[in-house]
């Protein structure tokens, strides 16, 4: 897998695990955000859509964006793996497969929450104080949703997210209306720069924007979960700066 550092075989197994044991008991784990009409007119539309690791019922929801460049959706290494483990914890979280392209990944995010918030009932979710999270083109692609707004990218005008929760990608520009950000990336990523990731994360806590960074010796990028590494446990820090945010 391109881009990535610390491929878990064992994790592989457990989501595909998780998967076929739910779908053989007949729950539904993945959602369609676009009718079968939009998908008939574009269908690179066809496959886009929300694998949903669900949590407690009425918990709030996250949604996990995979990297892969913009070329490819990594979805095994970057949005299963932490959707699962946050479904673990009682949080409703879905990772959502992609059209890969800058503009259509953001159009695909602005869409899913919108499926979110018009199927909350259905699915159980709780809108208010949701979190998205990214790595690498996922980060990315979450800081902009997460600053411009759902509306930008032709969905509904929906509330933004309480917290972005960003891994390797180096995206410099920010805003006061940025929403509360949290960072984490290795001192060996030779694609993301962790000085120019802090240096972000500076400029907006001078604006007033909550920020939170870690930065890992020797770590290089696609480090995932960090399973085995120094950044093992980083994603129990993100939850509890997304729920300081709620």
């Amino acid at each position: 897998m391109t881009y990535y550092s610390n491929i878990d075989p064992n994790k592989t197994v457990e989501i595909a695990n998780y998967m076929k044991e739910h779908a053989a008991s007949g729950d539904t784990i993945f959602y369609d955000i676009y009718t079968e009409e939009e998908k008939a007119a574009d269908p690179e539309k066809e496959d886009t859509g929300l694998f949903f690791f669900k949590g407690t019922p009425g918990e709030r929801f996250a949604v996990c964006n995979a990297g892969g460049a913009f070329a490819y959706v990594g979805a095994m290494q970057d949005s299963f793996s932490h959707a699962l483990e946050l479904s673990k914890q009682g949080y409703n979280a879905f990772a959502l497969i992609y059209r890969p392209g800058a503009q259509t990944v953001c159009e695909d995010l602005a869409r899913a929450i919108q499926f979110i918030f018009e199927h909350a009932g259905e699915l159980e979710v709780n809108t208010n104080g949701y979190s998205l999270w990214g790595g690498s083109a996922g980060a990315r692609m979450a800081a902009w949703v997460g600053s411009y707004g759902t509306a930008a990218f032709g969905a509904e005008d929906l509330p933004h997210p309480a917290a972005v929760i960003m891994q390797y990608t180096g995206l410099s520009e920010y805003s006061e209306d940025d929403p509360a950000t949290f960072v984490t990336v290795g001192e060996r990523d030779g694609i993301a720069s962790w000085r120019i990731m802090k240096a972000r994360l500076d400029g907006m806590s001078a604006l007033g924007v909550d920020t939170e960074f870690h930065s890992y010796p020797g770590l290089s990028h696609g480090f995932g979960l960090g399973t085995g590494t120094i950044a093992e446990g980083w994603i129990d820090e993100a939850v509890a700066f997304w729920q300081r945010q709620v």
